[in-house]
C-alpha cells in the first residue's frame, strides 16, 4: 500500500472541499502523515484590477486557522498556506515544493456552458500532478432508486 506521508488538500471553503478536508485529515491520522491545508485566493485574468489582495489573503489565512483548529486539529500534524493566483497552477507548485504525496481535493461537478467557462480546476491538477490525487464529488440529491418492474399477471 502506499504511504502517504505529506498530504495536499486544497480548501476553497465551499461545502465539497470541507468534505475533502475531513476524508485528507482521517488519512493523514490513519498514516501518521503531514497534511498541507492550502487556500488560493483566486486573482481574476484580465487587466489589472484594484482589489484589495492584502486583505483577501489576511482573510482567507484567519478562516483557514480556524478551520483547521476544528477540523483537524488532534487528528494529524498541519500546516496552513495561502498563495494568491491560478488556483491550478498553485496547487501543483505547492504539490512540488512540499514534495506531496497525495492531494485530497473537491470537484465542483459543473457541467455543460459553466464548466466550459470557468474551466476545472480538478481536473487540471489531475491531469498534471506530480503524485496521485484523490478527487471528492460534491454532495448531491441521493441517487434515484431503480424504477420498479410491474407486478406480472398470475394466471387463475
Amino acid at each position: 500500500m502506499a504511504q502517504f506521508k505529506k498530504i495536499l488538500c486544497p480548501v476553497d471553503f465551499d461545502e465539497s472541499s470541507l468534505l475533502a478536508l475531513r476524508l485528507a485529515a482521517e488519512l493523514a491520522q490513519e498514516r501518521k502523515a503531514n497534511l498541507y491545508l492550502l487556500h488560493v485566493v483566486a486573482i481574476p485574468p484580465g487587466p489589472e484590477v484594484a482589489l484589495p489582495f492584502g486583505k483577501m489573503e489576511a482573510a482567507a489565512r484567519t478562516r483557514l486557522e480556524r478551520l483547521a483548529r476544528q477540523k483537524v486539529k488532534g487528528k494529524a500534524r498541519y500546516e496552513i498556506e495561502v498563495m494568491m493566483g491560478d488556483p491550478g497552477v498553485e496547487v501543483l507548485q505547492a504539490a512540488k515544493r512540499l514534495g506531496a504525496d497525495l492531494i485530497v481535493m473537491a470537484t465542483h461537478g459543473r457541467k455543460g456552458l459553466r464548466r466550459l467557462v470557468l474551466g476545472s480546476v480538478a481536473e487540471y491538477v489531475v491531469r498534471e500532478a506530480p503524485c496521485p490525487v484523490l478527487t471528492v464529488k460534491p454532495k448531491g440529491p441521493a441517487p434515484k432508486s431503480a424504477p420498479s418492474r410491474p407486478a406480472k399477471k398470475q394466471q387463475a
